[in-house]
């Protein structure tokens, strides 16, 4: 009787894994704007414009009674755009995703539903370890928009602001200098016959390369300094000129602050902003000189500057006027805003068009970058480290 063949090869008869597909449901996003009311932030997160966008979608905004007012966005602006408008906080707040730009407060924490998703800003040096103790309690979902990247691996959030808080810098150093402001009567231009302003910028990422082009734009000469060469490098292609730039030496420093006009510190650290300038050399600057301090939400960059308000934004010490606001973008609420509608409406579209956030987080690392806590389960190390809480990865989370 001759060999017959067997219908499997050995391969074929060894147990394999099943494959299933995850199917992408479209849905429908209900999405909460409460009003925000951290100390002078004036900015809103989605505009009329992007309400109207995520509206046309067939999701639906509930947005806080004059929650855009300070941004000059109103009610009826919000109302014609499909959304809306509602006086009741609680309401607002009970809706299954709340959007903020400033993370929410306890009493505010009290408000929110179990199993809610929560994006906005985290803050984390400005948290406590009760904060996200609630945020566990209520099993909430929550991103932080700063910790988001994008395909490049970059933050988008972070520059789209920091390039208004650079440009900002420039523009309010420029009004400070204003006889009407009490300053040195100088004019941020280059007037022919006049030797133009002299500014020197501390720190060449984001905040500096903008207020490096705001500051040529308007016709200034500039010197950067920075102690990556790296930066140094990228600032000079970025502004496709050839510009004055320098590691920190205290020699070239002190020499550049001497002449300069204007200082604008945007350097940044990992807990607090290194003190660069000391009062020393901040002595040794000329009179009316201006110090514009970005850097000043992590501690300041200029042994001399003090945290001040939008309401009373300078003071002047050893003769030169110093602008220390933290929130420096609350100046400029509507462009600010503008800014951070235009980064969230693209993923909550995503979102919806994914069939949700769990469906987002898997296939977007960009987004899974941004989640600090998923259904009451903290997913960042740096938080877990910083407060000493348990941490699981989200990747044994969510697959």
């Amino acid at each position: 009787m001759s060999d017959q063949l067997s219908p499997f090869t050995k391969e074929q008869l060894i147990p394999k894994e099943e494959t299933l597909e995850i199917v992408k449901q479209k849905g429908a996003l209900f999405i909460g704007i409460p009003k925000e009311t951290s100390y002078q932030e004036k900015r809103v997160c989605l505009t009329p414009d992007a309400v109207a966008a995520l509206v046309a979608h067939g999701h639906r905004i509930l947005i806080e009674s004059k929650a855009g007012e300070a941004a000059n966005f109103s009610d009826r602006e919000y109302s014609d755009a499909g959304a809306e408008v509602s006086h009741d906080t609680s309401k607002v707040f009970s809706c299954p995703i709340i959007l903020k730009v400033e993370p929410p407060s306890m009493s505010e924490l009290e408000m929110i539903n179990p199993q809610t998703i929560l994006i906005s800003a985290l803050q984390l040096k400005t948290q406590a370890k009760n904060y996200f103790e609630k945020l566990a309690t209520k099993r909430i979902t929550a991103l932080a928009f700063e910790f988001i990247k994008d395909e490049d691996g970059a933050y988008p959030a972070v520059r789209a602001l920091s390039e208004i808080a650079g440009t900002a810098s420039v523009l309010i150093a420029a009004e400070l200098m204003a006889n009407v402001n009490q300053g040195n009567g100088l004019m941020m231009g280059n007037i022919s016959g006049v030797p133009p302003t002299e500014v020197v910028i501390l720190g060449a990422g984001t905040v500096g390369e903008y207020a490096a082009r705001s500051a040529l734009g308007l016709g200034a000469n500039i010197k950067v300094f920075d102690n990556s060469i790296t930066k140094l490098r990228h600032i000079q292609t970025n502004l496709n000129r050839s510009v004055y730039t320098s590691t920190i030496q205290p020699k070239n420093l002190l020499k550049a602050l001497k002449r300069c006009d204007v200082a604008i510190g945007a350097v940044r650290g990992k807990n607090r902003a290194p003190v660069i300038v000391t009062e020393t050399m901040v002595e040794h600057m000329k009179p009316g000189a201006v110090i514009i301090d970005v850097s000043i939400d992590m501690g300041g960059c200029f042994e001399t500057s003090e945290v001040t308000s939008h309401d009373d934004p300078m003071f002047i010490k050893h003769g030169i006027t110093h602008y220390c606001v933290p929130n420096i973008l609350a100046r400029y609420a509507r462009t600010a805003s503008a800014s951070i509608s235009n980064i969230f409406t693209p993923y909550l579209l995503k979102i919806a068009e994914e069939g949700g956030i769990e469906n987002s987080l898997r296939f977007d690392r960009g987004l899974k970058s941004g989640l600090y806590f998923y259904h009451g389960v903290l997913t960042n190390k740096t938080i877990a480290d910083w407060f000493d809480l348990e941490y699981r990865d989200p990747n044994l989370l969510i697959f």
